[in-house]
């Protein structure tokens, strides 16, 4: 019998190969700590990929354990402020928790900003802080500080685990007199493995709560010396507790009553807010853009688009008179997604109330118009197919009269931004119009987000923007997190103060070479001249505008990334020519803008379009 000696030496590779895989996974490095190992297990198994990791002595069990599995992508990223949002950013793409691992005291603390903002934005962010046993807390020992319930207005939960049991004498020798015999109690009584099934139950609690609530959760590890001990094999083999699946529906009163209300009004006006893409079928769009009662406004951050709803709502209304707010009053608000960014359409709506307001989401709602009269604990697609599904079109001229307006609007706007000088607005035209299709858009927050909201943008990007809790604070740090995990092209947009904020952000060593910072520079909190207040003064310079001449160079040649900048119309143009293309390190352009012109250049925009 003839053997193939090529093929059989190829299998035996093989079977060797996976042999050594097994192997090594079988001993693996893992922290002798049982709680460590409890921990890092179950991540695993709820399927808790990404861990960001800043550097510490009493996070080291946990450091040990995920660095050493490699099921885990692991990132170590020195300012937890910045590791936070960076998490927050991978967490925001992948809509599944992603882990941040801290040291004991105050580096727990700068998680917070994060945290609120995952809170707030609904985002499964998973904070793993290491603490000190109990004993050492409150005795002046170093890096302590209460970090149980830290979190407790911005968290959805707090585990707070207990110390493991371990018995053994040379151990023992250290520790003060009452907590030896608290060991040993606890030991000869039995609550070892009571103890055990406690911190099971609390993380495959907290876990679950992250993934099935969308939103942060704090666990928070005491871990007693020594720390650094390796063991090949783990001593634990913790339970998994499945997520309960959450089936939402919709009340058939309700349900009657919300298509009684809907088939009756002739004035219906649907307003979404912050929302993930692709969040409601096109056909249900489609359905509500034929509706000649209906009118949809969209945010920029709503990431929905058809040719006959309306963006750029601020362009629409600011120059609406009383009587044009009376006229165009809905009888029926129905809002959708998170939290909303004109101000000019929450003054309207709670002066000119809705009849009806309804909200749609599976968690909460916010009573923003202070008109609420339905929540309704369901996704926007499930509704929208309940609802259309029973719909009737009703004859109105409602819609006719908000598209006319729109057409008369977008007439104004590009008027008036061909005869500007260069400026925010200008810029913020050019750079807009140049972003390359099929990628995702990151606003930093205050004057930038507000800007983009008066211009229609290319209905193929995703446009985030950390709107929980609008803070200026980590808008770097979150679209380079957003960047790590998406194969798509990131374009961050930030204005030049919150781009300084959050500098720190560019210590990262996982920057794609594709990633790309725009940095509009007014010298300043550039947002504060259009806002009542005596402008021009030493006063105003200092405390509100914060004027300074500082510039994003010195820090690009620090970080590595390629650097560009301009101040005029024409080197912009250029300038964008190129900056998407393929290079060996990240982009920044930087734009120059007159900080003694473009509150000027806005203020007269929207009296040009109501002209």
């Amino acid at each position: 019998m003839e053997v193939n000696i090529t093929n059989a030496n190829i299998q035996l590779k093989y079977l060797l190969l996976m042999f050594s895989i097994v192997l090594y996974l079988f001993n693996m490095i893992h922290p002798k700590i049982p709680l460590a190992q409890t921990v890092i297990q179950l991540c695993k198994a709820k399927g808790i990929k990404h861990i960001i990791i800043s550097p510490g002595s009493r996070n080291a069990p946990l450091t040990i354990g995920f660095t050493n599995n490699p099921y885990f992508k692991c990132y170590s990223i020195v300012d937890e402020r910045c590791a936070a949002f960076f998490a927050l950013g991978i967490a925001q793409q992948l809509q599944e928790p992603t882990a941040v691992v801290c040291t004991s005291g105050s580096a727990l603390l700068n998680y917070y900003p994060a945290v609120a903002e995952a809170f707030y934005s609904d985002v499964p962010l998973l904070v793993l802080s290491a603490d000190r046993p109990k004993h050492l807390i409150g005795v002046g020992d170093g890096q302590t500080i209460n970090q149980p319930n830290v979190f407790e207005n911005h968290i959805l939960y707090s585990a707070n685990l207990k110390l493991d049991l371990d018995n053994k004498a040379e151990e023992e020798e250290e520790l003060p007199i009452f907590k030896n015999l608290e060991n040993k109690l606890e030991t000869l009584l039995g609550l070892k493995q009571g103890i055990q099934e406690y911190n099971e139950v609390e993380i495959n609690k907290a876990i679950n709560i992250a993934t099935s609530k969308h939103g942060p959760v704090h666990i928070n590890i005491p871990f007693d010396e020594p720390l650094y001990n390796m063991i090949d094999k783990p001593t634990v083999n913790p339970k998994t507790i499945p997520v309960e699946e959450n089936i939402l529906q919709i009340e058939s009163s309700v349900l009657s009553d919300c298509i009684k209300d809907w088939n009756e009004a002739s004035k219906k006006m649907v307003l979404v807010g912050v929302s993930q893409p692709n969040a409601i079928e096109q056909k249900w769009l489609d359905v509500l853009a034929e509706d000649d009662s209906v009118i949809v406004f969209t945010e920029t951050t709503s990431n929905l688009h058809h040719e006959d709803f309306f963006p750029s709502i601020d362009k629409i209304i600011a120059p609406f008179k009383s009587e044009d707010f009376i006229n165009l009053q809905p009888d029926i608000l129905l809002t959708f997604g998170g939290l909303i960014v004109s101000k000019k359409i929450k003054a309207f709506l709670r002066k000119y109330k809705p009849k009806h307001h309804w909200h749609v989401d599976s968690k909460k709602a916010n009573d923003t118009f202070f008109s609420l009269n339905k929540f309704i604990k369901t996704t926007p697609n499930q509704f929208l197919e309940k609802l259309l599904g029973e719909s009737k079109t009703k004859e109105s001229d409602y819609k006719l009269t908000w598209t006319s307006i729109k057409s008369i609007r977008h007439s104004k706007h590009n008027a008036y931004l061909k005869m500007i000088d260069f400026s925010d607005l200008k810029a913020f035209e050019v750079v807009l119009n140049a972003i390359p299709d099929d990628t995702i858009l990151q606003l930093g927050n205050s004057s930038t987000v507000r800007y983009a909201q008066l211009f229609d943008l290319n209905n193929t990007l995703e446009v985030f923007c950390n709107r929980g809790t609008s803070g200026i604070d980590g808008s770097t740090s979150t679209a380079i997190g957003c960047a790590v995990v998406n194969t798509k092209q990131t374009t961050l947009i930030s204005g030049d103060l919150s781009f300084i904020y959050d500098s720190n952000a560019l210590w990262n060593n996982y920057i794609p070479n594709n990633f790309r910072i725009i940095v509009i520079n007014n010298q300043g909190g550039g947002i504060f001249r259009i806002l009542p207040g005596h402008k021009n003064t030493e006063n105003f310079d200092m405390y509100f505008e914060t004027k300074h001449q500082l510039s994003a160079e010195h820090l690009c040649k620090m970080y590595g990334f390629e650097y560009v900048s301009v101040s005029n119309e024409s080197d912009l143009t250029s300038s964008l020519n190129s900056f998407y293309s393929s290079s060996n390190q990240p982009k920044l352009l930087e734009i120059f803008t007159p900080k003694n012109l473009n509150d000027e250049v806005l203020l007269q925009y929207f009296k040009a379009i109501g002209q």
